[in-house]
């Protein structure tokens, strides 16, 4: 018997939920905390010099990923309704708070609780959202997702750009509030559980749907790896790895993009024109890069990004010209959003549904912890040498290790779990190729 189209197709509710969960995150991200910081250093209720607060930015975002595990085990344990409420009303309540406080210290607790519950736990639980709902090759569903929340991110800093001159608890207790008050109704309202819905996947007809857009409705007896046996794979630490790499050198770029670039004779502007049209190309080519990684081997779709992005980062200090500049834009745009939704696919698809929270914890904290560390390589090798050529050349030579590790590396399938289960002595034999 064919289902409700409501009830078929009710995943791609919860990719919209998960994007805007994923949106959500603001006040605990670098970007938003950029937006005040200034206005921060000169608030009289604060003491600190620009290097205390990177400081506590640094120790804030390194504490603050240790958040990724416990939210991992939540979500298995109590599914998705419940933790993401109450992560949600959590983040709220700690905006609110910091809007009240002067100090440095409380300063540094409000900045590591955002940064735990915002960029690390409410991260980990808006990608695992997608992955518990739907089976098979998730790239596509992915990238909508992906597509929806650089959207939500867009439209945020669009709506925050006119209270750029006014006092930073305005911005923030704004964000507070619409958490509050719009993201934990949304929460607690339209989040389901993959099984909450009447009948199992399997009585739909499949025929009118794509491979990896059916949400499926038994997750307790699907298959699926543990945490530590996922852990003992290798495509566990090359996709971990490749998406860690990604985020320190974006966060290493993203807070000294300016100084690279004028560095080299460019304008300011050149900055704001970079952001921009990575950006952009990044929306252009989400759904394209969704719809290829339905029929590209994951590893080998990876190791091709990965490639781009080592040409790019090599290529960076010897760009001169705007055309030149243009092109980078391109290629870093390119790669990047490839990196992107693979890791937001990897995991779901890799190594099934049944403990996925655990799974996506871990390896959301390998990124935050990365992506604390990328600004201090730059700024160390920028005070020792004078330029930041070096660096680039060395993020280069890992990037192309990892991408020669992507190309080789075999991608495990949820029913591998069922082998180590009967005390197999290896995973399947089946390689990448049969999930493309």
């Amino acid at each position: 018997m064919k289902q409700p189209l409501h009830k078929t197709h009710y995943g791609w509710v919860i990719v919209v939920v998960a994007a805007m969960a994923m949106v959500a995150t603001l006040p605990g991200r670098t970007h938003s905390l950029g937006m005040v910081t200034e206005r921060l250093l000169a608030d009289p209720a604060f003491s600190m010099t620009r290097v205390q607060y990177g400081e506590i930015n640094l120790w804030a975002t390194l504490l603050g990923g240790l958040f990724c595990l416990p939210c991992g085990y939540l979500i298995d344990r109590f599914g998705l309704r419940l933790t993401l409420t109450g992560i949600v009303l959590a983040l709220a309540g700690v905006v609110l708070w910091m809007t009240k406080l002067s100090g440095n210290t409380a300063l540094f607790v409000a900045v590591l609780l955002t940064r735990g519950f915002g960029q690390s736990a409410l991260s980990v639980l808006s990608i695992t959202m997608v992955g518990k709902w739907f089976r098979g090759h998730l790239s596509f569903p992915m990238a909508v997702y992906s597509l929806i929340l650089s959207l939500g991110f867009a439209g945020a800093a669009q709506v925050a750009k006119p209270f750029a001159n006014d006092d930073w608890r305005v911005v923030w207790g704004g964000m507070g509030w619409l958490l509050l008050l719009v993201m934990t109704p949304v929460a607690w309202l339209l989040t389901r559980e993959p099984g909450a819905l009447t009948h199992s996947a399997a009585s739909t007809d499949d025929s009118a749907i794509p491979a990896g857009t059916l949400p499926e409705q038994a997750d307790d007896n699907s298959p699926g790896f543990t945490l530590i046996q996922a852990l003992r794979t290798p495509a566990f630490w090359v996709f971990g790895l490749s998406i860690s790499m990604l985020g320190l050198i974006s966060s290493g770029l993203s807070l000294f993009s300016e100084s690279v670039l004028t560095s080299q004779g460019f304008p300011v502007e050149a900055y704001y024109n970079l952001i921009t049209l990575t950006g952009v190309i990044g929306l252009l080519v989400k759904l394209p890069v969704g719809h290829l990684g339905r029929y590209i081997p994951l590893g080998r779709f990876q190791a091709i990004a990965l490639v781009l992005q080592a040409g790019c980062l090599v290529w960076l200090p010897t760009i001169r010209t705007p055309g030149e500049l243009t092109g980078y834009a391109v290629g870093m745009g390119v790669s990047g959003t490839i990196s992107t939704v693979l890791f937001f696919s990897i995991w779901g698809q890799a190594y099934g549904r049944k403990h996925l929270g655990r799974i996506q914890g871990v390896s959301q904290m390998l990124t935050v912890l990365a992506s604390a560390v990328g600004p201090l390589l730059l700024a160390k090798c920028h005070e020792q040498t004078g330029s930041y050529a070096s660096i680039f050349q060395s993020f280069a030579a890992v990037t192309l290790v990892l991408s020669i590790a992507s190309w080789l590396v075999k991608v495990p399938r949820p029913e591998d779990a069922l082998l180590l289960n009967n005390h197999s002595p290896s995973l399947s034999t089946n390689t990448e190729e049969s999930l493309a």
